[in-house]
């Protein structure tokens, strides 16, 4: 489902967030947003996932969703959203339960997303029996079951080690790879935007402005740590956010 934002500009009071953001989301491909602290990616997100309305401007929807998306906006964040006293299966199936679906078909989606996502042997497993990255597989399976023409993921990486980042990241280009999925995904980790990204936007510091969209050929099956041309565009990132990162963090900090 193709997506464009027009004009955005978001005000709280007085205060500016965002200004005049304007932006193409295609279809199967993720977009990766960057910029300082309080640039305001997270609103963007949900302005983008219709749980806030923007002060001007709109975000529309260029096509249908796909015939069997169940939820056309899904989002996946930091910190998991599971429920304790379910299990792993129980918290995929929460999101299936109003759709009308039979005991059949759900069975046969929860299994076929657990399989996906390496869970098919932990379904009877509470949250906290999980490891970090296993909570985070959860909110991918559960996010994977609804089918969503859109997935709009917020730093959700970001709560995790280095090694397990990693591991999610490969999970990731192995989902989209079996299945393009169009995603939206807000990320403080350069790295991550550079492994991930097909298009990566640059926010500046509040008011959040588009300073550049940096779109990456490489496909994401060849896109390696080492690889020079994707340490570039890395180093042309951190060289774009590093003077605004450092005032956005000062200001926070007064």
């Amino acid at each position: 489902m193709d997506l464009k934002i027009d004009a955005l500009t978001h005000r709280y009071g007085t205060t500016e967030v965002l200004a005049d953001i304007n932006l193409d989301i295609p279809t199967g491909r993720i977009v990766c947003v960057v910029g300082p602290s309080g640039c305001g990616k997270s609103t963007l997100l949900r302005f983008i996932g219709g749980l806030e309305r923007p002060t001007e401007g709109q975000v529309m929807q260029l096509s249908d969703p796909p015939a069997d998306s169940l939820n056309p906006f899904t989002f996946v964040f930091q910190d998991f959203a599971l429920l304790p006293w379910r299990t792993v299966d129980g918290n995929v199936r929460l999101v299936l339960e109003d759709h009308g679906l039979g005991k059949a078909e759900m069975d046969r989606i929860i299994t076929d997303v657990l399989t996906r996502t390496k869970l098919a042997d932990f379904a009877d497993a509470l949250p906290k029996n999980l490891s970090g990255g296993m909570k985070q597989r959860v909110a991918i399976a559960r996010a994977l079951a609804v089918r969503p023409a859109v997935w709009l993921m917020d730093e959700p990486l970001s709560a995790l080690d280095a090694q397990t980042r990693e591991l999610l990241m490969d999970d990731l280009v192995g989902l989209w790879l079996r299945t393009p999925f169009t995603a939206v995904y807000v990320t403080h980790n350069l790295a991550e935007a550079v492994r991930l990204g097909h298009r990566i936007v640059v926010l500046s510091r509040r008011p959040g402005m588009v300073r550049k969209v940096i779109d990456i050929e490489t496909p994401l099956e060849n896109r390696t740590a080492g690889d020079p041309a994707l340490a570039a565009i890395e180093q042309e990132l951190w060289q774009l956010m590093r003077d605004e990162a450092e005032a956005a963090d000062q200001e926070l900090i007064a």
